[in-house]
């Protein structure tokens, strides 16, 4: 059984009365009389990063991809709450410190600050990051409009190579190497340029799981389908020098999520207001396809060549 399953088997029942909990169908939780929004996210060793060699940029990561479920609903995140699970191979005064460190950074980088949270006694490291911010309305899910376009900010697939390169699944040059591994821990989230979101998003979702696995989640309860195009998915230099030097397929590096950048639709109309603005910020922001009626099934084309979605569908917890 996958998350999904088990929250709408178990679980959204218990939310029928709290419309505020989004029927346990988006990221976050607003209640919009008060003007909260509130998410939360956890992260695992061995699931969500690998090992503990290096704390400061792994706190980097957990702090980033937490204020990203806030950032993609056009809503900027004022405090966080921290819970971490350790022991004292794990919380040494030398990690303590570099993790300290690293969240001072993080707190002044993006205007927040610490509200509390938790440690406990854990035989590998983990964490829970509850993340707090105000506004009067947010860009919700299941709201996108037939002919939408579909955009993305950002580059896709650094991530996921990174990690793949941690793993010791790809080689290279060691300059390469060290890009694509720092951009595994330190996204690049659009956070300035979210602020303007609300002025066009008809919905809005962060790609954490997938490039796919987040689209179907974006419109999962709308009649209506997706298509996209692999050849328009933006990618750094430094991933299309990789493609071409080591000859891989694009397809097997855009797809697997960890790239926290927003995938939201709009209409049309919107097309030059999006391109000024994302100008205006320096935010890259890309149109990789549109929305289609329900009659036709989502799509996936490389050239002239339908993808099977089913080979792409990303990261899924299973229990």
């Amino acid at each position: 059984m996958n998350e999904f399953k088990i929250i709408n088997n178990y679980f959204k029942t218990l939310s029928k009365k709290n419309p505020s909990a989004k029927n346990l169908n988006d990221d976050v939780f607003f209640d919009k009389k008060k003007g909260v929004v509130i998410s939360i996210d956890t992260y695992n060793s061995g699931v969500h990063f690998v090992g503990f060699k290096y704390p400061y940029y792994i706190m980097k990561k957990i702090i980033r991809s937490s204020l990203s479920d806030l950032i993609c609903k056009g809503v900027k995140p004022k405090y966080y709450f921290l819970s971490g699970g350790g022991n004292k191979k794990i919380f040494t005064k030398k990690n303590l410190s570099l993790i300290s460190k690293s969240l001072k950074e993080e707190q002044k980088k993006y205007s927040i600050e610490i509200g509390g949270g938790d440690t406990v006694f854990s035989k590998i490291p983990s964490f829970s990051v509850t993340v707090i911010g105000f506004a009067k309305n947010i860009i919700e899910r299941n709201m996108a409009k037939k002919n939408d376009d579909i955009y993305v900010t950002g580059n896709i697939g650094d991530s996921f190579l990174g990690l793949k390169v941690m793993q010791g699944k790809y080689t290279m040059q060691s300059k390469l190497k060290n890009y694509f591994i720092n951009k595994y821990y330190c996204h690049d989230i659009p956070y300035n340029f979210s602020k303007y979101l609300k002025n066009f998003a008809n919905t809005s979702i962060d790609i954490s799981d997938g490039l796919i696995s987040d689209m179907s989640r974006l419109i999962n309860s709308q009649k209506l389908s997706f298509y996209i195009d692999v050849d328009k998915i933006p990618i750094s230099k430094r991933l299309n020098n990789y493609i071409k030097r080591y000859k891989k397929s694009k397809s097997k590096l855009v797809f697997y999520g960890d790239d926290y950048q927003i995938l939201f639709t709009s209409s049309k109309r919107n097309r030059e207001r999006i391109k000024t603005i994302a100008k205006k910020m320096n935010q890259k922001v890309t149109i990789i396809g549109k929305i289609t009626d329900s009659n036709k099934k989502n799509l996936l084309k490389l050239g002239n060549k339908s993808l099977k979605l089913m080979d792409f569908k990303g990261y899924s917890h299973k229990f």
